[in-house]
């Protein structure tokens, strides 16, 4: 999502190697927990991720989902 906001659920589930079907739960989760906002542009949605956001986990609390994606820039 960070690298491709455009991509479609299909292409996203194929990369992934799960279906489609998983990888809209996935979305939705990640939506619901502020991780990716979702922007509908006719008739696709367009994904951005909130890399101000902040790891769930205890051992991760504090560290940004930017500085995660940074490291793979």
């Amino acid at each position: 999502m960070h690298r491709n906001p455009d991509a479609r659920v299909r292409d996203i589930a194929t990369a992934v190697g799960i279906t489609e079907r998983a990888a809209q739960t996935i979305l939705a989760d990640l939506e619901e927990s502020n991780y990716l906002r979702k922007t509908k542009v006719g008739r696709r949605n367009t994904y951005g991720v909130n890399t101000r956001g902040q790891f769930r986990h205890p051992e991760e609390a504090g560290h940004r989902i930017g500085d995660l994606l940074n490291l793979f820039d």
